[in-house]
């Protein structure tokens, strides 16, 4: 990583002179703060404020990736006819509304269940469209020689959002109650749309009308992906390592807050813990990547993740009896057996960050390298589609396994999904994979 100049981790960087990707960076990095506000917030006002259930957490992390399943396929068709910058300003904006209706609806004592649910099917409706336009947004702003570095900016950004975000909404969920806490979010995104408004149209080709067949559009981009020799072990793996991921979004809130009873801030700080890892993953990302080979640091970067998990299930363990059935409001009320609990679990969720951190930023840019422009969106879509339908899968499964034979069970669940999704990339032809091979057009058409 470039050492910031002024301030900005991006000062004195080869990205510098491309500025619509600078002011896109901004917006992005706004919401990511914003987002791992609501995650955290999510949780509390499911299972402490509406006193839910390990299930309840899974539907409603379900409801929110369900449009993925439902919609994703030809959401990367119906991208390519709109300008992808008009896309993700009215994402920005609809989902800013949204969860200014939670809140809403949370403090006047309407909210139930099954109407937040159906508030985030609304909610991952509109992330799927900014999300289909988010990957293939980028290529028009840098060139492709510099994509692993601009993936590498943005999940930095990402990533320190993420443990900001995650500690500073225990206290703020503390402090002014979960449904005052999503508010942050929702202006995060306004905000994001407002900077997004003052961009310029990018370079990069206008938006596509073709009068191929939608389903012929939708094949074309499933072939793609599931015919190429890398990308196609690349997202089996990846579809695998989804579902280990829900179940350990379901059921980790639930271990901290209700069986540890750490509260909302022991939530904050553990989930903390990821982001201070993938903070220092993507600054080794892109030098890993040169040095070990996409292929090799991904598989590494796999091989970590059931490793760290492991860790994380192990702490209910560690606290023993500790706990007396009340929350803890505060750690200086922890006694010794909570802390080596939460010593254990933060290890191993800052190992499990930066493994993340490490691959995230290869993966992004490997899959735009070698992918035409006129694909990268059915691409993306087609990706993202399957990989948050295994959430919609994995996620109540998580609930349902934390409810049938405990939490720290459905740890071990996850812990055996991340391995299986490691050992299929490690058998794979995915090992060989550089980005360095795969440049596929002339980064001179976009010289700033």
């Amino acid at each position: 990583m470039d050492a910031p100049v002024n301030g900005s981790p991006l000062a004195g960087s080869k990205l510098r002179p491309y500025r619509p990707f600078v002011r896109f960076w901004l917006a992005s990095t706004v919401s990511d703060f914003g987002t791992y506000i609501t995650t955290l917030a999510l949780s509390v006002l499911i299972l402490v404020t509406m006193n839910g259930t390990p299930l309840d957490q899974g539907l409603v992390n379900a409801a929110r990736w369900t449009p993925y399943l439902l919609f994703g396929l030809v959401a990367g068709v119906w991208i390519d006819r709109f300008p992808r910058r008009t896309v993700l300003i009215g994402g920005d904006v609809g989902r800013g509304l949204i969860l200014a209706g939670v809140c809403v609806t949370a403090l006047t004592g309407a909210i139930s269940v099954p109407a937040l649910t159906i508030l985030m099917f609304a909610f991952g409706t509109l992330a799927l469209t900014s999300d289909a336009a988010y990957q293939s947004f980028l290529p028009q702003l840098v060139p492709r020689s510099l994509l692993t570095q601009a993936n590498a900016r943005l999940q930095q950004s990402d990533t320190v959002a993420q443990t900001t975000g995650s500690a500073v909404a225990g206290g703020l969920v503390a402090l002014v109650s979960a449904p005052v806490a999503l508010l942050v979010d929702a202006v995060s995104y306004f905000f994001s749309a407002a900077i997004l408004l003052t961009l310029g149209r990018p370079s990069g080709p206008p938006a596509v009308r073709s009068k191929q067949k939608l389903h012929r559009k939708i094949g074309e981009g499933l072939r793609w992906v599931y015919g190429h020799s890398h990308l196609a072990p690349l997202a089996w793996s990846t579809h695998i390592w989804f579902i280990g991921s829900a179940i350990l979004g379901t059921v980790l809130p639930t271990v901290i807050l209700n069986d540890m009873r750490l509260g909302a801030v022991g939530l904050g700080l553990v989930m903390g813990c990821s982001g201070i890892g993938a903070v220092v993953g993507t600054t080794m990302s892109t030098r890993l990547g040169h040095r070990w080979g996409t292929g090799n640091a991904m598989v590494a970067a796999r091989l970590a993740q059931p490793l760290a998990i492991a860790l994380v299930a192990l702490a209910p363990l560690a606290a023993g009896g500790a706990h007396t059935g009340e929350t803890y409001g505060s750690p200086l009320d922890w006694p010794g057996e909570l802390w080596a609990a939460f010593a254990l679990a933060g290890f191993g969720q800052l190992l499990f960050g930066m493994a993340m951190g490490v691959e995230g930023p290869l993966e992004m840019g490997y899959q735009q390298a070698v992918t035409p422009d006129r694909l990268i969106a059915r691409m993306s879509a087609t990706r993202r589609s399957v990989n948050r339908g295994m959430i919609v899968i994995g996620a109540p499964l998580g609930g349902v396994i934390a409810i049938a034979v405990g939490p720290a069970t459905a740890l071990w669940a996850a812990v055996a999904f991340l391995l299986l999704s490691a050992a299929v990339l490690l058998f794979s032809r995915f090992r060989g994979a550089r980005i360095e091979d795969q440049q596929l057009c002339d980064d001179e058409t976009l010289v700033p």
